[in-house]
Protein backbone atom coordinates (compact mmCIF):
# COMPACT_ATOMS: atom_id res chain seq x y z
CA UNK A 1 0.00 0.00 0.00
CA UNK A 2 1.51 3.14 -0.98
CA UNK A 3 2.01 6.39 0.85
CA UNK A 4 -0.86 8.15 -0.58
CA UNK A 5 -3.24 5.13 -0.73
CA UNK A 6 -3.23 4.24 3.21
CA UNK A 7 -4.42 7.88 3.78
CA UNK A 8 -7.33 7.41 1.11
CA UNK A 9 -8.65 4.11 2.70
CA UNK A 10 -8.39 5.68 5.84
CA UNK A 11 -10.51 8.39 4.95
CA UNK A 12 -13.05 6.60 3.18
CA UNK A 13 -13.24 4.40 6.25
CA UNK A 14 -13.87 7.25 8.88
CA UNK A 15 -16.31 8.80 6.29
CA UNK A 16 -18.30 5.51 5.77
CA UNK A 17 -18.17 5.11 9.98
CA UNK A 18 -19.44 8.74 10.00
CA UNK A 19 -22.27 7.69 7.69
CA UNK A 20 -23.65 4.83 9.56
CA UNK A 21 -23.47 6.99 13.26
CA UNK A 22 -25.47 9.49 11.11
CA UNK A 23 -28.04 7.06 10.21
CA UNK A 24 -28.30 5.63 13.59
CA UNK A 25 -28.38 9.40 15.49
CA UNK A 26 -31.08 9.40 12.93
CA UNK A 27 -33.05 6.71 13.39
CA UNK A 28 -33.04 6.99 17.63
CA UNK A 29 -34.42 10.61 16.88
CA UNK A 30 -36.99 9.49 14.84
CA UNK A 31 -37.97 7.29 17.39
CA UNK A 32 -38.16 9.70 20.40
CA UNK A 33 -40.01 12.03 18.15
CA UNK A 34 -42.81 9.29 17.39
CA UNK A 35 -42.41 7.86 21.19
CA UNK A 36 -43.40 11.32 22.11
CA UNK A 37 -46.25 11.43 20.25
CA UNK A 38 -47.16 8.05 20.80
CA UNK A 39 -45.59 5.97 23.68
CA UNK A 40 -46.50 2.87 22.70
CA UNK A 41 -44.46 2.91 19.86
CA UNK A 42 -41.71 2.20 21.85
CA UNK A 43 -43.12 -0.87 23.04
CA UNK A 44 -41.80 -4.54 22.94
CA UNK A 45 -44.15 -5.39 20.25
CA UNK A 46 -44.06 -2.45 17.76
CA UNK A 47 -40.19 -3.08 17.99
CA UNK A 48 -40.51 -6.98 17.29
CA UNK A 49 -43.22 -5.45 14.29
CA UNK A 50 -40.64 -3.01 13.17
CA UNK A 51 -37.76 -5.90 13.29
CA UNK A 52 -40.16 -7.95 11.26
CA UNK A 53 -40.64 -5.22 8.84
CA UNK A 54 -37.09 -4.87 7.43
CA UNK A 55 -36.18 -8.45 7.69
CA UNK A 56 -36.95 -9.07 4.05
CA UNK A 57 -35.99 -5.41 2.84
CA UNK A 58 -32.19 -6.09 4.43
CA UNK A 59 -31.90 -9.31 2.92
CA UNK A 60 -31.86 -7.54 -0.70
CA UNK A 61 -29.90 -4.78 0.84
CA UNK A 62 -27.26 -7.02 0.91
CA UNK A 63 -27.20 -8.52 -2.15
CA UNK A 64 -27.55 -5.61 -3.61
CA UNK A 65 -24.96 -3.80 -1.54
CA UNK A 66 -22.15 -6.30 -3.15
CA UNK A 67 -23.91 -5.56 -6.72
CA UNK A 68 -23.59 -1.64 -6.38
CA UNK A 69 -20.00 -1.95 -5.13
CA UNK A 70 -18.77 -3.67 -8.25
CA UNK A 71 -20.46 -0.58 -10.05
CA UNK A 72 -23.40 -2.01 -10.84
CA UNK A 73 -27.22 -2.40 -10.39
CA UNK A 74 -29.56 -4.88 -9.95
CA UNK A 75 -33.68 -3.05 -10.94
CA UNK A 76 -34.78 -7.32 -10.68
CA UNK A 77 -34.69 -8.05 -7.65
CA UNK A 78 -38.56 -7.36 -6.44
CA UNK A 79 -39.34 -9.22 -9.47
CA UNK A 80 -37.52 -12.06 -8.67
CA UNK A 81 -38.77 -11.59 -4.84
CA UNK A 82 -42.30 -12.01 -6.86
CA UNK A 83 -41.59 -14.69 -8.45
CA UNK A 84 -39.80 -17.11 -6.31
CA UNK A 85 -42.77 -16.15 -3.65
CA UNK A 86 -45.23 -17.30 -5.92
CA UNK A 87 -43.51 -20.61 -6.83
CA UNK A 88 -43.02 -21.31 -3.46
CA UNK A 89 -46.70 -21.14 -2.95
CA UNK A 90 -47.06 -23.25 -5.94
CA UNK A 91 -44.39 -26.13 -4.71
CA UNK A 92 -46.48 -26.31 -1.62
CA UNK A 93 -49.76 -26.59 -3.33
CA UNK A 94 -48.80 -29.17 -5.60
CA UNK A 95 -46.66 -31.29 -3.15
CA UNK A 96 -48.18 -30.61 0.37
CA UNK A 97 -46.47 -32.86 2.66
CA UNK A 98 -42.41 -31.15 1.02
CA UNK A 99 -40.34 -30.62 3.67
CA UNK A 100 -39.76 -26.85 4.54
CA UNK A 101 -36.32 -27.42 3.95
CA UNK A 102 -36.15 -28.26 0.38
CA UNK A 103 -39.03 -25.56 -0.24
CA UNK A 104 -36.26 -23.02 0.91
CA UNK A 105 -33.63 -24.66 -1.08
CA UNK A 106 -35.82 -24.87 -4.40
CA UNK A 107 -36.43 -21.05 -3.75
CA UNK A 108 -32.69 -20.26 -3.47
CA UNK A 109 -31.90 -22.36 -6.38
CA UNK A 110 -34.84 -20.31 -8.29
CA UNK A 111 -33.20 -17.27 -7.51
CA UNK A 112 -29.66 -17.91 -8.57
CA UNK A 113 -31.10 -19.03 -12.11
CA UNK A 114 -32.58 -15.67 -12.40
CA UNK A 115 -29.37 -13.55 -10.63
CA UNK A 116 -27.03 -16.03 -13.44
CA UNK A 117 -29.14 -14.95 -16.26
CA UNK A 118 -28.25 -11.25 -15.15
CA UNK A 119 -24.63 -11.85 -14.21
CA UNK A 120 -24.29 -13.47 -17.64
CA UNK A 121 -25.41 -10.82 -19.57
CA UNK A 122 -24.10 -7.83 -18.00
CA UNK A 123 -20.25 -10.07 -17.60
CA UNK A 124 -20.36 -11.64 -21.17
CA UNK A 125 -22.10 -9.29 -23.33
CA UNK A 126 -20.66 -6.22 -21.60
CA UNK A 127 -24.40 -4.30 -21.25
CA UNK A 128 -24.80 -2.11 -18.74
CA UNK A 129 -26.15 -3.64 -15.74
CA UNK A 130 -29.17 -0.88 -15.32
CA UNK A 131 -29.95 -1.64 -18.66
CA UNK A 132 -30.34 -5.33 -18.86
CA UNK A 133 -31.63 -5.66 -15.14
CA UNK A 134 -34.54 -3.21 -16.53
CA UNK A 135 -35.73 -5.69 -19.23
CA UNK A 136 -35.45 -8.97 -16.89
CA UNK A 137 -37.48 -6.78 -14.65
CA UNK A 138 -40.04 -6.85 -16.50
CA UNK A 139 -39.32 -10.20 -17.95
CA UNK A 140 -39.32 -11.89 -14.90
CA UNK A 141 -42.83 -10.25 -13.76
CA UNK A 142 -44.56 -11.20 -17.06
CA UNK A 143 -43.16 -15.30 -16.23
CA UNK A 144 -45.27 -14.65 -12.96
CA UNK A 145 -47.82 -13.21 -14.40
CA UNK A 146 -48.10 -15.90 -16.96
CA UNK A 147 -47.81 -18.55 -14.41
CA UNK A 148 -50.48 -17.19 -11.93
CA UNK A 149 -52.77 -16.17 -14.22
CA UNK A 150 -55.03 -14.61 -11.56
CA UNK A 151 -54.25 -17.40 -9.33
CA UNK A 152 -54.10 -16.41 -5.77
CA UNK A 153 -52.09 -18.32 -3.64
CA UNK A 154 -53.52 -18.18 0.03
CA UNK A 155 -52.17 -19.16 3.65
CA UNK A 156 -54.46 -22.54 4.19
CA UNK A 157 -52.25 -23.59 1.37
CA UNK A 158 -49.19 -24.01 2.97
CA UNK A 159 -47.79 -25.98 5.69
CA UNK A 160 -48.77 -24.22 9.22
CA UNK A 161 -45.13 -24.57 10.23
CA UNK A 162 -43.91 -22.61 7.33
CA UNK A 163 -46.51 -19.51 8.16
CA UNK A 164 -46.00 -19.57 11.89
CA UNK A 165 -41.95 -19.29 10.87
CA UNK A 166 -42.67 -16.11 9.10
CA UNK A 167 -44.37 -14.55 12.44
CA UNK A 168 -42.54 -16.74 15.46
CA UNK A 169 -40.17 -15.48 17.57
CA UNK A 170 -36.86 -16.24 19.23
CA UNK A 171 -36.00 -14.65 22.37
CA UNK A 172 -38.41 -12.14 21.36
CA UNK A 173 -36.70 -11.54 18.13
CA UNK A 174 -38.26 -12.45 14.76
CA UNK A 175 -37.16 -15.36 13.18
CA UNK A 176 -36.74 -13.44 10.09
CA UNK A 177 -34.59 -11.12 12.03
CA UNK A 178 -32.26 -13.73 13.04
CA UNK A 179 -32.26 -14.92 9.50
CA UNK A 180 -31.38 -11.32 7.76
CA UNK A 181 -28.84 -11.10 10.82
CA UNK A 182 -26.94 -14.43 9.93
CA UNK A 183 -27.37 -12.75 6.44
CA UNK A 184 -25.70 -9.57 6.74
CA UNK A 185 -22.91 -10.77 9.17
CA UNK A 186 -21.52 -13.95 6.53
CA UNK A 187 -22.00 -11.14 3.94
CA UNK A 188 -20.00 -8.53 6.30
CA UNK A 189 -17.03 -11.21 6.96
CA UNK A 190 -16.72 -12.03 3.08
CA UNK A 191 -16.49 -8.52 2.14
CA UNK A 192 -13.47 -7.89 4.49
CA UNK A 193 -11.96 -10.96 4.78
CA UNK A 194 -11.68 -12.55 1.89
CA UNK A 195 -9.82 -12.04 -0.86
CA UNK A 196 -12.75 -12.93 -3.42
CA UNK A 197 -14.65 -10.19 -1.62
CA UNK A 198 -12.09 -7.17 -1.54
CA UNK A 199 -11.29 -7.90 -4.76
CA UNK A 200 -15.18 -5.94 -5.61
CA UNK A 201 -14.54 -3.06 -4.45
CA UNK A 202 -10.92 -3.21 -6.49
CA UNK A 203 -13.44 -3.45 -9.36
CA UNK A 204 -15.49 -0.76 -8.67
CA UNK A 205 -13.08 1.57 -7.64
CA UNK A 206 -11.07 0.99 -11.02
CA UNK A 207 -12.53 -1.83 -13.33
CA UNK A 208 -9.98 -1.58 -16.05
CA UNK A 209 -7.22 -1.47 -13.12
CA UNK A 210 -8.47 -4.38 -11.46
CA UNK A 211 -8.32 -6.30 -14.70
CA UNK A 212 -4.61 -5.15 -15.58
CA UNK A 213 -3.65 -6.27 -12.18
CA UNK A 214 -5.32 -10.00 -12.32
CA UNK A 215 -8.21 -9.88 -11.22
CA UNK A 216 -11.55 -12.04 -13.14
CA UNK A 217 -13.64 -9.07 -13.28
CA UNK A 218 -15.95 -11.27 -15.51
CA UNK A 219 -16.70 -14.05 -12.95
CA UNK A 220 -16.42 -11.73 -10.25
CA UNK A 221 -19.33 -9.78 -11.38
CA UNK A 222 -21.07 -12.74 -12.95
CA UNK A 223 -20.39 -14.31 -9.11
CA UNK A 224 -22.44 -11.21 -7.44
CA UNK A 225 -25.36 -11.03 -9.51
CA UNK A 226 -25.89 -14.77 -9.05
CA UNK A 227 -24.99 -14.37 -4.91
CA UNK A 228 -27.70 -11.30 -5.20
CA UNK A 229 -30.47 -13.44 -7.17
CA UNK A 230 -30.13 -15.95 -4.40
CA UNK A 231 -30.40 -14.12 -1.80
CA UNK A 232 -33.75 -12.26 -3.47
CA UNK A 233 -34.35 -15.87 -3.64
CA UNK A 234 -34.46 -16.05 -0.06
CA UNK A 235 -36.26 -13.18 0.51
CA UNK A 236 -39.12 -14.53 -1.71
CA UNK A 237 -39.74 -17.56 0.69
CA UNK A 238 -39.54 -15.27 3.81
CA UNK A 239 -42.03 -13.03 1.96
CA UNK A 240 -44.56 -16.08 1.12
CA UNK A 241 -43.97 -17.18 5.14
CA UNK A 242 -44.90 -13.68 6.75
CA UNK A 243 -47.50 -12.90 4.17
CA UNK A 244 -49.01 -16.68 3.48
CA UNK A 245 -50.90 -14.85 0.68
CA UNK A 246 -49.40 -14.64 -2.38
CA UNK A 247 -50.19 -13.79 -5.95
CA UNK A 248 -48.38 -12.07 -9.30
CA UNK A 249 -47.67 -8.48 -7.91
CA UNK A 250 -45.97 -9.67 -4.71
CA UNK A 251 -42.66 -7.66 -4.82
CA UNK A 252 -43.89 -5.28 -6.84
CA UNK A 253 -41.74 -1.75 -6.74
CA UNK A 254 -39.54 -3.34 -3.78
CA UNK A 255 -36.42 -3.09 -6.08
CA UNK A 256 -36.48 1.17 -5.49
CA UNK A 257 -36.72 0.88 -2.04
CA UNK A 258 -33.52 -1.06 -2.03
CA UNK A 259 -31.75 1.04 -3.67
CA UNK A 260 -32.52 3.34 -1.80
CA UNK A 261 -31.78 1.54 1.15
CA UNK A 262 -28.25 0.61 -0.08
CA UNK A 263 -27.89 4.53 -1.08
CA UNK A 264 -28.88 6.08 2.30
CA UNK A 265 -26.81 3.38 3.85
CA UNK A 266 -23.71 5.23 2.49
CA UNK A 267 -22.68 2.53 -0.17
CA UNK A 268 -21.44 4.68 -3.18
CA UNK A 269 -23.83 3.99 -6.25
CA UNK A 270 -20.75 5.08 -8.36
CA UNK A 271 -19.14 1.74 -6.67
CA UNK A 272 -15.81 1.22 -5.07
CA UNK A 273 -17.35 2.08 -1.46
CA UNK A 274 -19.63 1.06 1.25
CA UNK A 275 -20.99 -1.82 3.35
CA UNK A 276 -23.54 -4.10 4.02
CA UNK A 277 -24.11 -2.78 7.76
CA UNK A 278 -24.75 0.86 6.21
CA UNK A 279 -26.88 -1.17 3.84
CA UNK A 280 -28.86 -3.02 6.78
CA UNK A 281 -29.22 0.51 8.63
CA UNK A 282 -30.92 1.99 5.87
CA UNK A 283 -33.35 -0.64 5.40
CA UNK A 284 -33.91 0.09 8.78
CA UNK A 285 -34.38 3.69 8.92
CA UNK A 286 -36.49 3.59 5.53
CA UNK A 287 -38.58 0.78 7.41
CA UNK A 288 -38.90 3.36 10.66
CA UNK A 289 -39.88 5.98 8.65
CA UNK A 290 -42.80 4.05 7.08
CA UNK A 291 -43.95 3.54 10.63
CA UNK A 292 -43.38 6.56 12.11
CA UNK A 293 -45.46 8.55 9.55
CA UNK A 294 -48.13 6.22 9.70
CA UNK A 295 -48.42 6.60 13.79
CA UNK A 296 -47.77 10.16 13.31
CA UNK A 297 -51.29 10.06 10.87
CA UNK A 298 -48.80 11.99 7.86
CA UNK A 299 -49.83 11.59 4.34
CA UNK A 300 -48.14 8.31 3.00
CA UNK A 301 -47.29 10.70 -0.04
CA UNK A 302 -44.20 12.28 2.45
CA UNK A 303 -42.64 8.99 3.08
CA UNK A 304 -41.87 9.09 -0.59
CA UNK A 305 -40.80 12.50 -0.66
CA UNK A 306 -38.62 11.99 2.07
CA UNK A 307 -37.02 8.93 0.96
CA UNK A 308 -36.44 10.55 -2.53
CA UNK A 309 -35.06 13.52 -0.77
CA UNK A 310 -33.03 10.73 1.17
CA UNK A 311 -31.47 9.41 -2.31
CA UNK A 312 -30.68 12.93 -3.39
CA UNK A 313 -29.00 13.86 -0.54
CA UNK A 314 -27.18 10.68 -0.30
CA UNK A 315 -26.10 10.82 -3.97
CA UNK A 316 -24.61 14.28 -3.54
CA UNK A 317 -22.70 13.55 0.04
CA UNK A 318 -20.81 11.04 -1.76
CA UNK A 319 -19.83 13.32 -4.89
CA UNK A 320 -19.01 15.91 -2.72
CA UNK A 321 -16.73 13.69 -0.26
CA UNK A 322 -15.36 12.17 -3.73
CA UNK A 323 -14.19 15.78 -4.53
CA UNK A 324 -13.05 16.74 -1.87
CA UNK A 325 -10.77 13.85 -1.10
CA UNK A 326 -9.48 13.75 -4.34
CA UNK A 327 -8.03 17.02 -4.18
CA UNK A 328 -6.43 16.51 -0.47
CA UNK A 329 -4.67 13.28 -2.06
CA UNK A 330 -3.53 15.32 -4.61
CA UNK A 331 -2.48 17.97 -2.63
CA UNK A 332 -0.43 15.63 -0.67
CA UNK A 333 1.21 14.11 -3.50
CA UNK A 334 2.52 17.39 -4.83
CA UNK A 335 3.62 18.13 -0.90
Amino acid sequence: MTAVTAPKVRQARNLRIGREVGIVVAMVLLLAATAIRNPGFLGAQSLRDLLLGSAILVVLAVGQTMVVITRNVDLSVGSILGLVAFATGKLFVAQPGLPIVLAVLAGIGLGVVCGALNGGLVAVAQVPSLVITLGTLYVFRGVDYAWAAGQQINAADMPPGFLRFGSATVLGIPWLAVVAAVVLIAAGLFLRSYRSGRDLYAIGSQPAAATLSGIPVGRRVFAVFAVNGALAGLAGVLYAARFGTVDATAGTGLELQVVAAVVVGGVAIFGGSGSVWGAALGALLLTTIGSSLAVLRINPFWQQAVVGALILAAIGLDRLLAVRMARRLRGRSHA
